[in-house]
């Protein structure tokens, strides 16, 4: 009797991380899209100017922030520790952008934008799980 409250909890805290996650890539990545198609951004094989970085970073920033509210909101139980989970989980994801962009800089741009979205990372989980309020965890 008691794995089956275990398993829906696992199987909703798993979606919600999801949820988390689809809403700060999949808009990141559409936004991405709609400034290279209104002429923004330049082409997908030139890199982007620092000023045009900051700004990816900047929309980066805001959506890490709905991600980790969006799954701290869904989550069945503990939703900070999901969130922080997830600023985890993008850690890791900039930190393989900050491998790639130092040893390919003419190709992935400059050195400051991943090591940035790693350090912001952690702080959009945190305010994301912090947004989603104070539940019983």
């Amino acid at each position: 009797m008691i794995e089956a409250p275990r398993k829906g909890v696992a199987i909703r805290t798993i979606g919600a991380a999801l949820a988390g996650i689809a809403v700060a890539v999949i808009p990141a990545v559409a936004t991405d899209a709609l400034l290279r198609k209104i002429g923004v951004f330049p082409a997908a094989a030139q890199p982007l100017s620092n000023p045009l970085f900051l700004l990816a970073a900047g929309y980066r920033t805001v959506y890490s922030i709905a991600g980790s509210y969006v799954a701290a909101r869904l989550a069945p139980s503990h939703p900070m520790r999901l969130a922080m989970i997830l600023g985890w989980i993008g850690v890791a994801a900039s930190l393989g952008g900050v491998v790639a962009a130092w040893s390919h800089q003419s190709t992935f741009g400059p050195e400051w934008y991943p090591i940035a979205l790693t350090v912001l990372a952690l702080p959009c989980a945190w305010l994301g799980g912090r947004l989603a309020g104070d539940r019983a965890s």
